[in-house]
């Protein structure tokens, strides 16, 4: 039987279908732009294959009713509501038997809920700044975290919800922060001790105990970054705001690796991941949380970016994804990539 993957299905959240249905800028941060999708599936029709641009979660099921199939399908749809909506789309592709890219849905599930993904690290002895979670104003008198905290949307990503007011000295300032963000994202807040040192953040490459560590880039706001965290604004005007930098080897570097591939694989993501890691006020790497579906455009996302800077190209960085999930599933790739040959 012929297993060489001669058609991908593309399954993506494009803001603009979403901002056309008139959901906020807000609400679609984490999707998109069609500039990625372009590109996406330019770099993935150079591994020679056939690319369909099948939509969002609701036509991926729409097309699997219809009888419709592909050799692999690379989602990047982040779901639009609740905490397990980055395993809607892996949760459809399996009911259907249908192969496909990146994480499972437990994992999925797992790491966008911030809280939960502490718990399995903390329960494993990996380092993680102490947190609770505040679901209700009631919730507030029971923290006994140490000041200064940090406190953002338990199950959001792309820095939605991070902004000044995420730093907190005071308890009048806690309760104000999280009661604003209660109301904004009807989900739980979670709060954690705060991290003052340098901010990294490491991609992964694999599964399991083949994966490995492809870069580190550290994350270090500019003087005029409105922000001195990476938050919502500073990541959407990155280009502006923040500077990436290599890191130098030594024992920084091989600590903040250390324990960004240690999460990932106790965490069972697969295929590729991003990992971000802060140090501690004794200088120590502490786990921050984990993307099992990092951005992927070639210039503004942090994955692709460390690539560049390990020396890969944009379509060799999907190659060496595509070839993760097809080693995994018995599939064959129909010709090696320029990097290969």
């Amino acid at each position: 039987m012929d297993r060489t993957i001669r058609t991908i299905g593309l399954v993506y959240d494009l803001r603009d279908d979403y901002l056309a249905e008139g959901f906020t800028a807000d609400q679609v941060a984490e999707f998109d732009t069609l500039d990625t999708i372009n590109r996406l599936a330019g770099a993935l029709g150079e591994l020679g294959c056939e690319v369909d641009r099948v939509g969002n979660g609701r036509a991926l099921c729409r097309r699997l009713v219809n009888g419709d199939r592909w050799d692999l399908v690379f989602p990047v749809a982040e779901g639009l509501a609740g905490r397990s909506r980055e395993a809607q789309v892996p949760c459809l592709l399996e009911m259907y038997a249908q192969p496909y890219v990146f994480s499972d849905p437990l994992a999925c599930a797992v790491t966008l809920d911030k809280s939960a993904a502490k718990r399995i690290l903390r329960a494993e002895g990996l380092s993680t700044p102490r947190s609770t979670t505040v679901a209700r104003e009631a919730d507030l008198a029971a923290t006994t975290l140490s000041y200064p905290l940090f406190a953002k949307p338990n199950a959001e990503g792309t820095g939605k919800g991070v902004d000044g007011a995420s730093k907190i000295d005071t308890p009048e300032q806690l309760r104000r922060t999280c009661l604003r963000l209660l109301k904004q994202y009807a989900q739980p807040v979670l709060v954690e001790e705060y991290l003052p040192g340098r901010e990294f953040t490491t991609a992964i490459l694999g599964c399991g105990t083949d994966a490995q560590v492809l870069g580190t880039l550290e994350v270090r706001m500019r003087a005029d970054s409105p922000h001195v965290d990476y938050s919502f604004e500073v990541k959407e005007k990155c280009e502006q705001f923040v500077d990436y930098l290599p890191v130098e080897p030594g024992p920084v570097r091989d600590d903040v690796e250390a324990l960004a591939l240690a999460a990932y694989r106790v965490l069972d993501c697969r295929d590729t991941g991003r990992v971000d890691i802060r140090l501690d006020s004794a200088g120590l790497p502490s786990f921050i949380e984990i993307n099992p579906l990092p951005g992927l455009h070639p210039t503004h996302s942090d994955l692709p970016m460390i690539a560049t800077q390990q020396g890969l190209t944009y379509p060799e960085l999907l190659h060496r994804i595509v070839a993760s999930a097809a080693a995994r599933q018995g599939l064959t790739l129909p010709t090696p990539s320029r990097r290969d040959r």
